[in-house]
């Protein structure tokens, strides 16, 4: 299971898409969006984010 972007938390400041190693997160409606089917679980963009908005599979 991917990680996933906690849409109505998220400020859309691009930091975790900036450190995805598989270049899966975009911008979608002005959030972030995750693909979960190229995701890799490497937690990269969880531990960028200033606001704790990425839920890891276990959180969701």
């Amino acid at each position: 299971m991917a990680y996933l972007i906690n849409k109505e938390a998220c400020i859309n400041c691009g930091a975790c898409e900036e450190v995805c190693p598989v270049g899966c997160i975009s911008e979608v409606n002005e959030k972030r969006l995750i693909d979960p089917d190229d995701c890799i679980d490497c937690g990269s963009c969880k531990e960028v984010c200033p606001v704790e908005c990425i839920l890891t599979p276990e959180e969701q």
